[in-house]
């Protein structure tokens, strides 16, 4: 028996203006994972330890991406997933995705790289898929590559790892209610305004030209949406106020994370991160809910082994 103990990271999706197309992955809040290779065929998922999820592996997220890469590996291999999961279901910072990628990721590993990252992210959106009905991959893509990504198109799948500047920090506050990838997304309209539409791409363009360049104030200035955020943010207790707080606390810009409930707040260095992370907490203080908060460096390299 071959096995690996991995890290699978947390993300944030979206990315304000980037619907399901921009990510980028959090470096020190994720799920851990032990996957090994048996001598016994199929795909069993052993153990669950940290969330009510189910163990049958056509139920599984992580079950069913390993399925679809076995599926186009050329010989006949058992696998067994030990999943101890540390992202709360629902929260908004990928937790279906993590377990995904972090299967496929841990599982080509151990099958001597087989495959791509492009490829392992096809698989991960099957994960994905199961999860919330729609196969994804703002959230897989950085989990797989690490730092900031852009899937450029779904058909064929083009993914594009972008440049991570190193002063880039997140801070996420994440409270204790669910908002199913479901249910948020059957309040987005499926039809939008040219206006709207023009609006976006120019955030999006200039998100990642920011990035490459380094540039902070555009990073900021393209951190909008003008379409997702003013139908979501409802279903978020004081995200206004929070998103408000942020920015006078420094950050670069803020948004939903994901589909929510988490909020993300982008900010140049950690003490700006770390401010950002205190105005917000009294802003949910007083809420009477319970919440986390993470302060993370982006992860420029994604799911890793860990000892």
């Amino acid at each position: 028996m071959k096995s690996i103990k991995i890290f699978a990271p947390a993300t944030v999706a979206n990315l304000s203006c980037g619907f399901d197309v921009l990510g980028c992955c959090l470096d020190n809040v994720g799920d851990e994972m032990i996957i090994a290779l048996t001598s016994e065929s199929g795909v069993k998922i052993t153990k669950i330890d940290g969330a009510d999820l189910p163990i049958e592996t056509h139920k599984n997220v992580a079950g069913v991406a390993v399925e679809a890469l076995l599926a186009s590996y050329k010989e006949t291999v058992g696998v067994t997933i030990e999943i101890y999961k540390k992202i709360k279901a629902g929260s908004g910072i990928g937790s279906s995705a993590a377990s995904s990628a972090g299967a496929v990721w841990a599982v080509n590993h151990l099958l001597g790289n087989p495959f791509t990252g492009n490829e392992l992210v096809q698989f991960a959106m099957e994960g994905e898929k199961l999860a919330s009905g729609n196969a994804h991959a703002d959230n897989v893509a950085p989990a797989l590559l690490g730092g900031f990504t852009l899937v450029r198109s779904y058909a064929p799948l083009d993914i594009i790892k972008l440049h991570s500047p190193k002063d880039l920090f997140m801070t996420v506050i994440h409270p204790q209610i669910e908002v199913k990838t479901s249910d948020s997304r059957s309040v987005i309209k499926h039809k939008i305004s040219l206006k709207k539409a023009i609006h976006q791409w120019g955030n999006v363009g200039g998100l990642v030209a920011g990035l490459f360049t380094e540039d902070y104030d555009l990073i900021g200035r393209s951190l909008e949406d003008v379409i997702i955020e003013p139908l979501r943010s409802i279903l978020i207790p004081e995200f206004q106020n929070v998103k408000e707080v942020a920015i006078q606390k420094g950050a670069l810009g803020a948004g939903i994370s994901g589909s929510g409930p988490s909020i993300f707040a982008l900010s140049k260095g950690i003490e700006t991160a770390t401010k950002v992370a205190k105005a917000i907490t009294e802003v949910y203080n007083k809420t009477g809910l319970d919440f986390d908060i993470h302060i993370s460096k982006i992860n420029d390299q994604g799911v890793k082994i860990i000892d």
